[in-house]
């Protein structure tokens, strides 16, 4: 999938993964709600608060890209409002310590939330690069306006 043919049939898909693994992150880091919360650990659960925020936070930058991107393609969003708005922060990876006191259920997820904001990650790149190489940098502006004016 390249960002010159993205479209809103991806936004979409990826819209919809996001948002499931979103509530699977809420469901498997609210402690209050784990049976064998009690049983863990302090390190333990400091690794599960850790890997938790940093997984909601990379799912909700994934989620705000997408949200972006949507509303730019709905025409909601100008350019330079997608350009000011719209770049996806760098990830932070999981801590290898952390991820290997948490279960593979946990890991696991992590490790898919990891994946999307990859795949997300390119998607932007490719699309950032596209923008870029199409649209004339100052000095090919002055050339033209300086042909222009030769002609004229």
């Amino acid at each position: 999938m390249s960002a010159r043919n993205i479209n809103h049939e991806i936004i979409e898909e990826l819209y919809s993964e996001a948002l499931i693994l979103a509530d699977d992150a809420r469901a498997a880091f609210d402690l209050r709600f784990q049976d064998n919360a009690a049983d863990c650990n302090d390190l333990t659960r400091v690794a599960l608060s850790i890997e938790g925020l940093r997984t909601t936070t990379r799912l909700m930058h994934v989620l705000a890209w997408l949200l972006n991107h949507r509303a730019y393609m709905a025409g909601e969003l100008s350019d330079t409002q997608l350009e000011h708005c719209g770049t996806l922060p760098e990830e932070r990876q999981a801590d290898a310590d952390n991820l290997a006191r948490l279960e593979p259920e946990t890991r696991a997820l992590i490790e898919e939330s990891e994946r999307l904001h990859a795949r997300v990650a390119r998607i932007d790149a490719e699309y950032r690069m596209a923008r870029s190489n199409s649209q004339p940098s100052c000095g090919q502006l002055h050339e033209r306006l300086e042909r222009q004016f030769a002609q004229g």
